[in-house]
């Protein structure tokens, strides 16, 4: 989405089974521990964090106890977001790194889209503390095809991840911790309720389009659960946008700009403005993602209780969560993948993991973690969901969707079309980048 989106990191190498692992996504052998035994040898890691941020102050430990341990070199450098950016002219050089992480949203165009980044058979088959990795990965999120290859092998081994819910101060709001919206229309009731009240219902940062199409995004997967608004941006006949649920997501959206529910200011705000205020109590719900209660907790109010409930469900329908997921992958021309592979399986002990839930904040990617009290209700939400979707619903094709997905639903959002003129511009738009792409 927007560079204001949290992610986390790490990843490793491997060598000698590097052909036989690009040939055939695997080999035979019995799982490794990724802690046992003595490996020699040097890797580089470009990193998407920067030195004193909490996620790099988790992975430099592991890092520092991975080279004690296997008595192996890690040459990391922190490049901060543009490490991805950087990877892609690197890639037509000898100067690759052995592994790189960040999150999947920038690592698919460049390395899992293209047949650029390595299966990471040998890391899923491994064990981290007599457990294969594979199985500390959720299952549901492995369902996520996007992440696999077209061989069906994982070429991303996520460590952490953000969702996103609808935030309130359970301080003020109590009542909301046992008995949240259920349904569209219970939220909505909910919105009335807070006007009738003369509380403002809704913030917003108008100004960050990927926080704006979150709206209709969630809404379309709901009706037509996870993968539905891919399928409508892959038609490139543009047909798929005359289904009468794109349009009714898309009136919900409306639905919520017309009914005088957002805080005013919100389209001509510049984040963080509106956020601050929510957080302050000049608004009672807020929409966004897990890292919100990180952003505002030094501005929030005195007991401000952070809590979410997630977008509501629809009725008959699987239940559905959003996960981001930051991660490792490992390039073609990585030098030693061997290597890379172990460091990224050795990276998701529990230790770290338990790091990154209560010193960093952030989701991690095990579910027998610890994490942050702020973070629960987000956490139960995506343990408790039938399945799992990705950012912009797995969108990737370049340029999409900061051409032509957020501009449109900007301007629904902001009150400047209708449902009806915002399909329309989104059909006639997806149709010719197609034409342009094609």
């Amino acid at each position: 989405m927007t560079t204001k989106f949290r992610f986390a990191r790490t990843l490793a190498v491997m060598a000698g089974a590097a052909l036989a692992l690009s040939a055939c996504g695997g080999g035979t052998k019995a799982p490794a521990d990724a802690g046992s035994g003595t490996e020699g040898g040097t890797l580089s890691y470009w990193s998407m964090w920067k030195v004193g941020e909490p996620q790099q102050l988790v992975i430099e430990k592991a890092i520092a106890d991975f080279e004690k341990e296997t008595g192996s070199t890690v040459k990391v450098q922190w490049q901060g977001r543009s490490n991805v950016q950087k990877l892609v002219p690197a890639l037509n050089t000898n100067n690759v790194p052995d592994i790189v992480d960040g999150p999947f949203a920038k690592l698919a165009p460049v390395l899992g889209n293209t047949g650029q980044a390595l299966a990471l058979t040998a890391a899923y088959d491994s064990e981290v503390e007599g457990t294969k990795v594979s199985e500390l990965i959720p299952e549901k999120y492995l369902k996520v095809s996007d992440i696999k290859g077209e061989d069906g092998e994982p070429w991303m081994l996520p460590y952490s991840l953000s969702s996103d819910g609808i935030w309130y101060d359970a301080a003020a709001n109590p009542e909301l911790e046992t008995a949240p919206p259920a349904s569209w229309d219970e939220l909505i009731a909910l919105l009335d309720k807070f006007k009738a009240d003369g509380k403002v219902p809704l913030a917003a940062d108008g100004d960050i389009g990927g926080y704006n199409s979150m709206w209709f995004t969630s809404a379309l997967v709901r009706t037509d659960g996870a993968g539905a608004f891919a399928k409508v941006v892959a038609d490139k006949t543009g047909a798929a946008w005359d289904s009468p649920t794109v349009l009714d997501a898309a009136k919900k959206v409306e639905q919520i700009v017309q009914g005088d529910y957002l805080i005013k200011g919100y389209n001509a705000s510049k984040w963080p403005a509106q956020q601050q205020v929510w957080a302050n109590g000049g608004a009672e719900l807020m929409f966004n993602g897990s890292w919100l209660p990180t952003e505002t907790g030094t501005y929030a109010a005195e007991d401000f209780k952070y809590s979410s409930f997630p977008f509501p469900p629809v009725a008959g329908k699987p239940t559905s969560a959003r996960a981001d997921f930051v991660g490792w992958a490992i390039p073609q021309k990585a030098k030693n993948p061997e290597l890379a592979q172990k460091l990224a399986a050795f990276m998701l002990k529990k230790e770290y993991q338990d790091a990154y839930g209560t010193d960093a904040k952030v989701l991690p990617i095990r579910t027998d973690v610890a994490i942050s009290p702020e973070l629960a209700t987000v956490k139960n939400a995506i343990d408790s969901a039938d399945e799992i979707y990705l950012q912009n619903d797995g969108v990737t094709h370049p340029g999409y969707v900061e051409k032509i997905l957020w501009p449109i639903n900007d301007e629904l959002f902001l009150g400047k079309i209708n449902a009806e003129e915002f399909v329309a511009k989104m059909k006639s738009s997806t149709v010719q980048y197609w034409k342009d792409n094609s």
